[in-house]
């Protein structure tokens, strides 16, 4: 049974400096909703209900946006703006929410194996919420679909999808066999190669569902670059055992962590999901 989902959220966003010198970047809006949200609400719709943040200093807006503001629920009582809330209340009230701090930024991979205290020894879905992921009405969100891969396999699942070969050193890519259409049995990862030394254009991107056994892996794991901690190359240590499948997921991607990948999502939710009504 996988019931946890665990949120990494203690980077500074410097990307978006100056509007996230006092905000979270997490908190940036996608039209009229926090990008952390949209992630909560997809791993709502996975069954992963017990919500967990990692996160650092100035991320008090973040807890607060999944808590009742009751001096703005009695402001707009029996308005029409009490609908705007809707959505929130619902999040609210599915979901059960813990945190817990990462001291110093020492990347995804230190960030995670923070998180050990909220998860303990079980599997557990991962959301880095500046990816936004969106699909068909209709159809599985990308995090359920990595859930039912692992719940037919039991094994470790990151979600890929391919690039340009010339973007390849933005992202942990890939080497691996087919397995079945669109999923492999990765057997190498390599982060931000050079495009010459990438072993496919297959590239990681921030949905995962993780085995506990993540935890001894990253443990285990010295720091690279910058003294950061990479969660490419503890899944590495899990690969190397045949413990880890890729899934070229369906659905659209966005970088919110990017300028532009943050304009270019702002567009398409207005232009096809709030302009709707959805």
């Amino acid at each position: 049974m996988i019931r946890k989902c665990l949120f990494p959220v203690a980077g500074y966003g410097t990307r978006f400096l100056p509007a996230t010198k006092a905000m979270p970047k997490e908190m940036l809006p996608v039209v009229n909703k926090p990008l952390v949200q949209y992630g909560v609400e997809e791993a709502l719709s996975a069954g992963l209900d017990q919500i967990g943040f990692v996160t650092g200093r100035g991320k008090r807006t973040i807890i607060d946006h999944f808590d009742v503001s009751y001096e703005l629920e009695h402001q707009i009582a029996g308005s029409d703006k009490e609908q705007y809330l809707t959505s929130i209340r619902d999040v609210i009230q599915r979901a059960t929410f813990s945190t817990t701090r990462q001291p110093e930024m020492r990347g995804l991979g230190h960030a995670i194996l923070v998180g050990e205290v909220l998860i303990g020894f079980e599997p557990f879905g991962v959301v880095l919420a500046d990816d936004l992921c969106l699909v068909e009405e209709g159809t599985d969100s990308v995090l359920t679909q990595l859930v039912n891969i692992y719940r037919r396999f039991g094994k470790s699942v990151v979600a890929v999808q391919e690039v340009p070969e010339d973007k390849v050193h933005k992202f942990g890519v890939i080497q691996g066999e087919e397995l079945e259409e669109g999923l492999y049995t990765v057997s190498d990862m390599v982060e931000k190669p050079k495009k010459e030394e990438a072993p496919s254009n297959l590239a990681i991107i921030g949905r995962y569902v993780l085995t506990p056994d993540i935890f001894e892996a990253l443990r285990h794991t010295e720091p690279g670059k910058n003294g950061e901690v990479q969660i490419t190359d503890a899944l590495c240590q899990l690969a190397k055992r045949g413990r880890v499948l890729a899934y070229k997921f369906k659905g659209k991607r966005f970088d919110c962590g990017s300028v532009d990948g943050y304009v270019e999502a702002t567009n398409y939710v207005f232009e096809n999901l709030y302009s709707n009504g959805q």
